[in-house]
């Protein structure tokens, strides 16, 4: 059994033994796959979150359809379910349902709509690898699913991400696009694994901040690789080199980082417990109980008055903060027209953009991070 193979049989343990998997350089490039082994080409429209990452948008635009955004709830930062139909017409060909956080929600009401209008969906999972929705693992609902293995992702190997195809009559058309794919060479195998040396064994509580703004710094100015390229940042071109494969490296680190998955989820819901249980007390902003059973926690997200404020102090005492989603097209906080976007038509997205900070899961002890919150209780929404 080849490398590939392996790591089809190690996921297939959480897609509900379906192997039907496609792997590529970045989640984006399994979105933009599923987009073209659709149909979805110039003239069509394609649904989505308005509160995302920018790539999301970059893979239907690069497809060459346009996005159509849908405000979101606060509760689950994912799509208003009652505002969804109204943004369906006849240009629409695809809808996505976003897994924030971990999160899903209203996947059964999403899909009996597109039913309804003859439509495909996707599952945006790149948050929510080995998580359920309703004892149905995430990714097995719809058409189809994208899932993320890059840096903070439910597992990782530096960059990577794949395909699930549950609508079997996708199979043909994207097993054709493999053709075309890229196929990564030495020096991008040598970089990943650089990359996932140099994370093991120098980012910790004590040197997060600094790695972290010289990573971003690296990355924009090109010296080492990025989550998202310059071209993808600026630009709704699609990168000469975007529609790249899997590299052996990824695969090799994929299949064991994944075998850490399920005490990861475990650790990632007993601290969120901590947290939701915390706020709670204090009368803040929290993840309510209720939502646990559909929330493998990739995050766990709250709401402050001054963010930048509370990211100083953080850094200050070394606590690891993350900062999904700065903008509801995270990280641009510019030019929202090449993407279609109009940020005054989503005031919910914009408002918790503006005030959400990611508090991390993975810690095995995060009394630390709970004391900080206490000290910094008159900033929490």
């Amino acid at each position: 059994m080849n490398i590939e193979n392996m790591y089809k049989k190690k996921l297939s343990a959480y897609t509900e033994g379906n192997e039907e998997l496609f792997f590529y350089w970045k989640g984006r490039v399994a979105l933009y796959a599923i987009l073209k082994s659709m149909g979805v080409d110039e003239g069509d429209e394609v649904i989505l979150p308005a509160f995302t990452c920018v790539v999301v948008p970059n893979a239907i635009i690069y497809a060459g359809a346009k996005p159509i955004y849908v405000d979101i709830i606060p509760e689950t930062y994912n799509m208003d379910i009652s505002k969804l139909e109204n943004a369906i017409n006849e240009k629409t060909k695809v809808i996505i349902c976003q897994n924030t956080f971990g999160l899903s929600s209203n996947i059964e009401e999403i899909i009996a709509l597109a039913q309804k209008f003859n439509l495909y969906t996707i599952e945006d999972c790149t948050h929510g690898f080995g998580g359920y929705y309703n004892e149905k693992f995430n990714g097995t609902n719809c058409d189809s699913a994208f899932f993320s293995t890059q840096w903070n992702k439910p597992f990782s190997t530096g960059i990577g991400g794949f395909a699930l195809i549950n609508n079997f009559g996708l199979l043909e058309k994207i097993k054709l696009l493999e053709k075309n794919k890229i196929r990564p060479s030495l020096f991008d195998n040598l970089n990943i694994l650089f990359l996932i040396l140099a994370r093991k064994i120098f980012v910790n509580s004590f040197t997060y901040w600094i790695v972290l703004k010289l990573y971003r710094f690296l990355s924009v100015k090109g010296i080492v690789l990025g989550s998202s390229s310059n071209d993808e940042l600026n630009s709704i071109e699609m990168p000469v080199h975007f529609f790249k494969g899997m590299s052996k490296v990824q695969l090799i680190i994929g299949i064991y980082e994944s075998n850490r998955l399920e005490k990861l989820i475990e650790r990632r819901k007993r601290n969120a417990t901590l947290y939701s249980e915390f706020l709670f007390i204090h009368k803040k902003n929290h993840v309510v109980k209720n939502l646990f059973n559909n929330h493998s926690f990739l995050k766990y997200p709250i709401l402050v008055k001054n963010r930048e404020v509370f990211f100083e102090t953080a850094r200050v005492n070394k606590i690891e903060l993350g900062d999904w989603f700065i903008s509801p097209l995270h990280p641009i906080k510019k030019d929202f027209v090449k993407w279609k976007f109009d940020i005054n038509d989503f005031p919910i997205a914009e408002k918790m953009s503006e005030h959400i900070v990611n508090l991390p899961l993975e810690k095995k002890n995060i009394i630390r991070v709970l004391r900080f919150l206490e000290s910094n209780m008159d900033n929490l929404m």
